[in-house]
């Protein structure tokens, strides 16, 4: 089975294709991962919401993104700012359970998903792990990624 190569790439004979799961699991996660929210016209909910506050002021000492502004977020996301950079996806008030819901919705080939994201301060990075099981060969699988931090 070959899937869909991501960024897509039109070949002689067709759209390129990927033979291994993995890499394919990689680059659609790291698309959804990169994408901002209300940034695809045909699906305005495809995207991680993290990255629709990278204009925000980020607050190190809170571990939070800092509400600038008296009314919710323009784009409707309530109570994002009261949501921690750093946790795991057990806890509802952190950005990584809004990442795994995202990846449990647009991530099929996935099952038993959690995520955990961790800011170091002195790096000013934070480091996101997905985890989960391979649905069509039940093997574990393991994605890490990094996001710089804004200033």
């Amino acid at each position: 089975m070959a899937f869909l190569s991501i960024p897509l790439n039109v070949t002689k004979t067709g759209l390129a294709r990927e033979k291994k799961i993995k890499k394919s699991l990689d680059e659609a996660l790291n698309m959804l991962l990169t994408t901002p929210r209300n940034n695809n016209v045909c699906d305005p909910k495809y995207g991680f919401v993290f990255n629709n506050m990278r204009f925000e002021i980020f607050d190190e000492h809170e571990g939070v993104i800092y509400n600038s502004g008296d009314t919710i977020y323009e784009n409707g996301f309530q109570d994002i700012y009261t949501k921690k950079i750093s946790g795991s996806s057990k806890n509802m008030n952190t950005f990584a359970a809004e990442l795994k819901e995202a990846v449990k919705q647009y991530e099929k080939r996935l099952e038993d998903v959690s995520v955990t994201m961790t800011y170091i301060r002195e790096e000013r990075i934070i480091y996101i792990t997905i985890k989960g099981v391979i649905s069509s060969t039940k093997e574990d699988y393991v994605f890490t990624n990094t996001l710089r931090v804004w200033k």
